[in-house]
């Protein structure tokens, strides 16, 4: 197995992932549409350049059945990466998000049960969004699922999710694989149904399949331009421009945050473990981390000026912990994540400090959640 295509090769993944398989000695093809969100009106990011003369680069997109016919030639798998981000902007442009994310993954089966093929194996990128709320501990009920917070509950400052059975007071848990599935997002929902349709025709087309459930993953080279990207590169764009950073809730909010370099490992470890066909893994760290502690940390380290201003507010749509549980992917395929938040947003940081500093469009960006009713 060695040509392998990914698609949304010249994201931010995309790019780390095919520089290490042309590294190991694979051929890698590149379907990409270079997203003026992603890659700037140019076309000429980072990303895009860091790939662009070390593989076969195909501009494309996924809603094309052609460009998948053209991509798909010669291949031996594929990575699919390709998709819409971002669970706020998901919650307006529904359309769009359905589109990409699950009618451009229709195609590529469609293609695969019906047409000539050489793909032996399919990776596909799924999201921790799918699980909504994680999972959660009561003294009475044991592990419960929080479901989506009660508005009233939010607008009176009550952020943590209470037990859906007694209304009591919880423990976080680590979410695993077998937890429940209620996305709190169409982000979430369309994801969910990206990895049900490729492991279910996996199983079918006798094409073994492996589901990866990354968390948020952030290090040098994701786009600083991106308003709904990671919010290490949100906070540090606007750090940099000597603007506040607006942390909504109380700050208290967590997420497991996954260096790039980890990220790319468990996908290789997928790629070529026979041991992970038709499974799911979680992709994370193993731990979560609060928005307060990854903004006073940016802010320590760019010693910025703008203020840390924890506003009370809160965005539909938004969860209010999760973390991974990697109990079955360090098992099954003995992957365990190398580098740590603090090493980890070192190395970020001093990348961003060599960048040009970016045009801050979070404003605008939360303007339009604001316009659309999804800011309270």
């Amino acid at each position: 197995m060695k040509n392998i295509l990914i698609t949304g090769g010249a994201g931010f993944i995309g790019s780390n992932l095919t520089i290490n398989l042309v590294k190991k000695g694979y051929n890698i093809t590149i379907l990409d549409n270079l997203s003026e969100q992603v890659h700037g009106k140019e076309k000429n990011s980072e990303l895009f350049n860091s790939i662009k003369n070390i593989a076969t680069f195909i501009l494309g997109d996924v809603l094309s059945k052609s460009d998948w016919r053209k991509a798909l030639i010669g291949q031996d798998a594929v990575v699919h990466l390709a998709a819409e981000t971002g669970t706020g902007q998901s919650m307006y442009e529904i359309a769009r998000y359905n589109e990409v994310n699950v009618l451009g993954t229709s195609h590529l089966l469609d293609i695969l049960a019906n047409e000539n093929h050489s793909i032996k194996r399919m990776i596909i990128a799924s999201s921790r969004s799918i699980y909504g709320e994680g999972k959660y501990y009561c003294s009475q009920h044991g592990d419960v699922y929080p479901l989506e917070r009660n508005e009233k509950e939010l607008i009176q400052g009550n952020f943590e999710p209470k037990c859906p059975v007694c209304l009591g007071k919880l423990e976080l848990r680590a979410t695993d694989e077998l937890s429940e599935i209620h996305p709190a997002s169409i982000y979430g929902i369309t994801k969910y149904q990206q990895e049900q349709m490729v492991m279910l025709m996996g199983v079918t087309l006798n094409i073994p399949a492996v589901s990866l459930r990354y968390q948020n993953i952030y290090g040098p080279g994701q786009s600083l331009q991106n308003p709904y990207t990671g919010i290490l590169s949100v906070f540090s764009t606007r750090l940099l421009n000597g603007n506040d950073i607006h942390i909504y809730e109380d700050g208290d909010e967590s997420r497991d945050f996954l260096y790039i370099d980890d990220a790319v490992n468990a996908t290789i470890m997928a790629l070529e473990n026979k041991k992970a066909d038709n499974k799911i893994f979680n992709v994370g760290s193993g731990s979560n981390i609060s928005v307060n502690e990854v903004a006073r940390r940016l802010h320590d380290l760019y010693k910025a000026k703008g203020r840390l201003i924890v506003n009370g507010r809160f965005r539909l749509g938004d969860i209010r912990h999760n973390y991974a549980d990697l109990t079955r992917i360090t098992a099954i395929l003995g992957f365990s994540p190398k580098v740590n938040f603090n090493d980890g947003v070192i190395s970020f940081v001093n990348w961003v400090k060599t960048q040009d500093i970016e045009e801050d469009k979070y404003d605008a960006s939360i303007n339009e959640l604001k316009n659309k009713g999804l800011i309270r």
